[in-house]
């Protein structure tokens, strides 16, 4: 692709930087009111569902557009859209997969964020495999009941949705007795428990599930059509937002650099000393590399390409960079790293109070990263395997060279 900005996309972008620095908000969004206020203020500007197509309330907009809105929020630290879930690949995966009712019934709600969306997959026993999961739905005639156990599930305390995986025919192949529904989180038999993690926040939680509620026209496509569903689910939530995350870590290595001026070891600044300066040099580096894994992506994207299995590779590098990145700003810091505040911020937003952690919380919350989604074992297995056509056998050799 070109990666010479046109003319009108520098339009663009000076026309949404000069909106963002009159519009985001001075104070920190405290409440659930105030950060669903700033979602609608960012829909109705023209830069929340800027993807979606307009007849189910989105803006039709570029993928190049949509990279600019990301780069700029993050180059000035707006917070996100309080449903990210659920604009960023649970309402795309109803515009693929849904009904008419379900699309004219719940995407507008989705954008504007009336009703808050969440994620039911993973179960203590179903994350990396996620076709273990033991969750039940029996068909009871119009509607099914629902009897189970998810975890990890972001937004669960604030979500009035979910969307879910459940099995509904154990007696087949375990990928193909899975069913997806959208399950109303409202209800009674339905348990949402907060877990908190080392990092102190609880921005996952437990959801039990006793006798629940999925109605049969929130079914989304066939019965036993639940497992390719979720293919198109996590395709779109390992390829999103790649150059918005760029940003972001770029503005972190410059506060990294600007401590490692500031700071004295032995006299000097941290910045002269040569080891010190090579670990930077390397940090960056590999930064271009996400830059670039990001432009690819938006090139696909241009192009009309869907997220696939290609999306696995974005996840793999990003991930795995953050932790590494984490590391070496602790590792330059020391001891300061438990105390300096870094403006990165939590990549599950949704449930947590926006605020700026420390290096060290950073640096705890990267491992996240590389389990969400699909763990990066995971990720290797499907490059090898829908990526590269590489046999079973020799796969994680291959991989490892």
């Amino acid at each position: 692709m070109d990666l010479n900005y046109s003319p009108e996309d520098r339009a663009f972008r000076a026309e949404v930087r000069r909106w963002l620095e009159a519009n985001v908000p001075k104070d920190e969004l405290t409440t659930l009111e105030a950060r669903k206020a700033w979602h609608r203020r960012l829909y109705e500007a023209g830069y929340v569902g800027m993807l979606w197509p307009k007849a189910y309330g989105g803006w039709g907009a570029t993928p190049m557009q949509q990279a600019i809105v990301q780069d700029e929020m993050a180059r000035i630290g707006a917070p996100p859209p309080i449903n990210g879930l659920g604009i960023g690949f649970i309402g795309p995966t109803i515009i693929v997969h849904g009904t008419d009712w379900q699309k004219q019934r719940y995407l507008k709600k989705m954008l504007t964020a009336e009703e808050i969306w969440c994620q039911l997959y993973s179960e203590p026993n179903a994350g990396s495999d996620l076709a273990s999961l033991k969750t039940r739905a029996e068909d009871q005639g119009d509607h099914f009941l629902v009897n189970g156990q998810k975890i990890w599930t972001s937004s669960g305390p604030i979500a009035d949705w979910g969307i879910l995986l459940a099995r509904s025919d154990p007696k087949v192949a375990k990928h193909k007795g899975i069913a997806c529904f959208l399950l109303h989180m409202r209800q009674p038999g339905v348990e949402v428990r907060p877990l908190r993690q080392i990092t102190g926040h609880a921005l996952f939680s437990e959801v039990f599930m006793t006798n629940a509620r999925a109605e049969t026209r929130d079914l989304i496509g066939r019965l036993d059509q639940g497992w390719a569903i979720a293919q198109t689910t996590l395709g779109y939530e390992r390829g999103a937002n790649s150059l918005g995350r760029v940003t972001r870590y770029a503005i972190a290595f410059h506060q990294l650099v600007r401590a490692a001026k500031e700071l004295r070891r032995g006299g000097r600044p941290l910045l002269e000393d040569p080891v010190v300066r090579a670990k930077l040099g390397r940090a960056w580096a590999e930064l271009e590399v996400q830059r670039y894994a990001g432009l690819r992506v938006l090139s696909a994207l241009n192009k009309g390409e869907p997220p696939g299995a290609a999306s696995s590779i974005t996840k793999l590098s990003y991930t795995e960079f953050e932790k590494r990145y984490y590391e070496t700003a602790l590792e330059i810091l020391g001891p300061w790293g438990q105390l300096m505040a870094s403006r990165e911020e939590f990549e599950e937003v949704d449930t947590s109070s926006g605020e700026p952690g420390t290096w060290a919380t950073a640096f705890l919350w990267a491992r996240a990263g590389t389990i969400y989604s699909g763990s990066s074992e995971i990720q290797k297995n499907i490059i090898g395997e829908r990526v590269l056509g590489l046999p079973k056998e020799v796969r994680a050799d291959r991989l490892k060279a």
